[in-house]
């Protein structure tokens, strides 16, 4: 630290800004004055930041971008399908196959067609499953009698044996991949998820009328 002598002058400017600062102190030294020191006193949150500073802090606060949450979202769902997959396929079970069963459990028998957009799957992905779980013997098909074209699939018995002890397992493994999170955080999280959902799907719609 450099010593002052006892004879050093000094001025203390308390301006409120750097700008009306910088111009009291050119001032002072184009004038002929016995000062050897002058202080610029100023609040620290009236500097103002070069572009440099201003922009590197402006990245440090800029949002995430949306790609990047999607991203996050797709590696919480893989990670929870690597976890919870395993007891299902120990069964003979594909995703799409533990989607059907799934649905005909908590909402009862229905046509194969009204299926898919209950699960998320296409016409075809429904129809390959309910082969399979039928061959199986999981699920059984009934004609209309108004209309052969209109099958309804149910869970059989042997379907209802062996598919409700597997859900069970399926959603304990599921609760506890969401041990860390408040029930409050969850149903945020529904909402947000929901509302991305509708917004995408409108998109969608909208794409395919052009």
């Amino acid at each position: 630290m450099k010593a002052w002598n006892r004879g050093t002058r000094i001025v203390v400017i308390p301006f409120g800004t750097l700008a009306a600062s910088k111009i009291c102190f050119a001032q002072l030294q184009t004038a002929s004055l016995p000062i050897d020191i002058v202080c610029i006193d100023i609040e620290i949150s009236d500097v103002e930041y070069n572009d440099r500073i201003h922009t590197s802090m402006e990245n440090h606060k800029r949002p995430r971008e949306a790609i990047h949450s999607w991203l996050i979202m797709l590696k919480a769902r893989n990670s929870i399908a690597r976890y919870a997959l395993p007891p299902i396929t120990e069964e003979g079970l594909g995703d799409s196959d533990f989607r059907v069963l799934d649905v005909l459990l908590h909402k009862g028998p229905m046509p194969v067609n009204a299926i898919g957009p209950k699960v998320d799957l296409n016409a075809g992905s429904v129809s390959v499953a309910v082969d399979r779980l039928y061959k199986k013997g999981l699920v059984s098909r009934v004609e209309s009698s108004s209309d052969r074209r209109v099958r309804t699939v149910s869970l059989t018995e042997k379907g209802r044996e062996m598919f409700v002890p597997l859900f069970r397992r399926h959603a304990a493994l599921v609760k506890r991949a969401f041990q860390d999170v408040s029930l409050e955080e969850m149903q945020q999280l529904e909402v947000v998820l929901k509302k991305i959902g509708k917004r995408a799907e409108s998109l969608a719609e909208k794409e395919r009328s052009l």
